[in-house]
């Protein structure tokens, strides 16, 4: 299983990026996938969840209106686009999955929004 995340970066406040997150090494269409962060000296937290399908999406409160994550089961691609940027959405970010009770995730991508 492999999970390579790509597309930070450095953005002004208000500004715009999409992550993407190519996996391999598994039945990508059949597995729920997810976007975590992690901000120095923070734990880990959840920012949304997309099901295998891609219907139906969930997404941390902190989030809302803001982000939006998708997916291309075509090309075992999933996507984060974030509008709207804030400081506080400073943090390395990851893909994530769960696959017979194991959790794989990449090796994350840092997105620092600053002026």
């Amino acid at each position: 299983v492999q999970l390579v995340e790509s597309g930070g970066g450095l953005v002004q406040p208000g500004g715009s990026l999409r992550l993407s997150c190519a996996a391999s090494g598994f039945t990508f269409s059949r597995y729920a996938m997810s976007w975590y962060r992690q901000a120095p000296g923070k734990g880990r937290e959840l920012v949304a969840t997309i099901t295998s399908g891609g219907d139906s999406t969930n997404y941390a409160d902190s989030v809302k209106g803001r982000f939006t994550i998708s997916r291309d089961n075509a090309k075992s691609t999933v996507y984060l686009q974030m509008n709207s940027l804030k400081p506080e959405d400073t943090a390395v970010y990851y893909c994530n999955t769960v696959l017979v009770y194991k959790t794989y995730r990449g090796q994350g991508t840092q997105v620092t929004v600053s002026s």
